[in-house]
């Protein structure tokens, strides 16, 4: 979802790191598209990635940085530069309109941090922006944007492991983001609004999207109040309600088949998280699949687990090459 940050070739690796593990790929351009060439992935004890948007995320580096550099010795290749996701709870995510945009970048980056400054947890001065352009209202006047909020202390605790395993992160970007940028590349990309479902072993996110732009952003804790099925029916009642929504062209669910014994509400296999979606939605819930956007190398065997893992990996690459 993010704009491009740097002008020099997009990256060929991207890195996820996650509360309870760190992923990365390799893709490589094959055929007019990009292919997976290589992917890893390494388990992390509880607790050493803890994200949150006011406290420290990482409480042993060293630990991460380990599984970073086994991850790039089993792919057979060290990445000087990676793409980075991190967790979506590691930074505040706002959809703002304004009625008018002022025509200079600096006094609209100063309206941007006012309006930051009222929902906050920490001090504008302390936090890194991205704002990002979303739909105009031709009817009503006035533009939305969808502006991230994080603390740049925290930001570099992240980039600061990938630089120990000795590569840099060019982009950092937050993980759902990404996913969205790999069904938006997929083959079949959704035609109207559509809904997406992201669920990790610490917290959940929702997603609505219409016409390439994010309309809607819910990031929820498990341990918040509630079950999934009750967050994603308040967010479709406010689509409905809010957003003048005449229903989803696809519902996707992404994450479930990592869920293992860690899914939220007590589901332990991808199809129960489906299942009791579908249910509540009235709808079919498809599974997140990267493959529309790249293709995978033959001796790559990709099963669910695999398909979720490689999401947001991939959307980071082809977002930065489209862009």
């Amino acid at each position: 979802m993010s704009r491009r940050l740097f002008a020099s070739p997009p990256p060929a690796a991207a890195v996820e790191i996650a509360p309870e593990r760190v992923s990365a790929a390799i893709l490589a351009p094959r055929g007019g598209g990009l292919v997976v060439t290589a992917h890893a992935t390494d388990t992390l004890p509880p607790g050493v990635v803890t994200p949150a948007v006011n406290a420290p995320n990482i409480t042993d580096p060293g630990l991460v940085t380990g599984a970073l550099t086994r991850l790039f010795e089993q792919m057979g290749q060290r990445p000087r530069r990676v793409a980075l996701a991190i967790p979506d709870s590691a930074a505040k995510v706002s959809l703002m309109r304004f009625d008018k945009v002022p025509p200079r970048a600096d006094d609209f980056a100063q309206l941007v941090r006012w309006q930051m400054r009222k929902s906050a947890p920490f001090k504008m001065e302390d936090a890194q922006l991205s704002c990002i352009p979303g739909p105009v209202d031709h009817e009503h006047g006035g533009h939305e944007f969808v502006v991230v909020a994080a603390r740049r202390d925290i930001v570099r605790e992240y980039e600061a492991v990938v630089e120990a395993a000795g590569a840099h992160a060019g982009l950092v970007d937050l993980t759902t983001f990404n996913v969205i940028n790999t069904v938006l590349a997929g083959s079949a990309s959704p035609a109207g609004d559509w809904l997406l479902v992201h669920v990790t072993a610490d917290y959940a996110s929702i997603a609505i999207v219409r016409g390439g732009d994010l309309v809607f952003f819910r990031n929820r804790s498990n341990e918040g109040e509630g079950s999934l099925a009750d967050l994603v029916h308040q967010s479709a009642m406010y689509y409905e309600d809010r957003l003048s929504g005449g229903g989803f062209a696809r519902v996707v669910l992404a994450g479930a088949g990592l869920l293992d014994h860690h899914a939220p509400d007590g589901l332990h296999e991808a199809g129960d998280v489906r299942r009791t979606l579908e249910e509540r939605l009235g709808t079919k819930v498809e599974a997140v699949d990267p493959r529309g956007a790249a293709g995978v190398t033959d001796r790559i065997m990709a099963g669910p687990d695999l398909l979720d893992t490689l999401a947001p990996l991939v959307g980071l690459i082809v977002r930065d090459r489209a862009a």
